[in-house]
């Protein structure tokens, strides 16, 4: 899967050189934006977590580039060399297996470093698991916070969910689907019955999306084994006082 360096040299001037941050489908390999695809076209290289899952993308968009591998476990090792190329006046893509680099992924590494050695950083949109759950939640997305994936040690978690109890904006998590069953049942001891949306494999054929407080939505999932992967979203702490002043501004219009 190369690119002759002719078709590179003629592409290449609509580019500046620098690292190219392209969101690629989470699912859905419509949601793949045409600038991505030129983006990936146009490149030196492209950098991904997964040669063989990324390969299969770029077959699928008709792109012929280079791919080398950047994950959690090489990053320290492959980050000067990608620097190097960068700073020689090379133009960089930076995928993930699914939606936006450095959200939740290595990507955030090469991206600071890139920051700190003063290479220009290029965003080129697209999906987002978080933005597309949010969206869809129905809940108060103004003002929200992205958690991410939580600790996995009980607990760090349990000290990092404590201190998320009074958060009054609504959250976002990720979380594998076989374990969203039990996030729920800490958030309903740990925070009370919140209303809560468990978006389950979107964009993807077997989207499925759950709604209502913890207890109706534990209910829902009873002793199904989910799959797959989710976003979890919540509610934000009430702040009764606020809540209050809000129904009578609205009660006097």
């Amino acid at each position: 899967m190369s690119q002759s360096a002719a078709e590179r040299e003629i592409r290449s001037e609509v580019l500046i050189p620098g690292l190219y941050v392209v969101s690629t489908p989470i699912g859905n390999l419509g949601d793949m934006t045409q600038r991505g695809v030129e983006v990936l076209k146009t490149v030196d290289l492209i950098a991904c977590e997964d040669t063989r899952h990324s390969g299969l993308l770029l077959q699928h968009f008709h792109i012929r580039n280079r791919l080398t591998s950047y994950h959690e476990y090489n990053k320290v090792s492959r980050t000067p060399e990608l620097l190097e190329q960068l700073r020689q006046g090379g133009r960089i893509a930076l995928i993930t297996d699914a939606g936006t680099p450095g959200i939740s992924d290595p990507g955030f590494y090469l991206i600071r470093a890139a920051v700190r050695a003063g290479i220009a950083v290029i965003p080129v949109p697209g999906a987002s698991a978080l933005l597309a759950g949010l969206v869809i939640s129905g809940l108060p997305s103004d003002r929200f916070a992205f958690e991410g994936f939580l600790p996995k040690r009980d607990g760090r978690r349990r000290k990092r969910m404590a201190a998320l109890k009074t958060e009054e904006r609504t959250t976002v998590y990720c979380e594998a689907a076989r374990r969203v069953k039990r996030l729920l049942q800490e958030m309903l001891e740990l925070w009370g019955d919140r209303d809560v949306v468990v978006c389950r494999e979107l964009t993807k054929r077997f989207e499925t999306t759950l709604r209502g407080k913890i207890t109706d939505v534990l209910a829902q999932i009873g002793d199904h084994e989910l799959k797959g992967e989710t976003v979890v979203v919540v509610a934000g702490a009430k702040d009764e006082e606020e809540e209050d002043e809000g129904n009578g501004e609205a009660a006097g219009t």
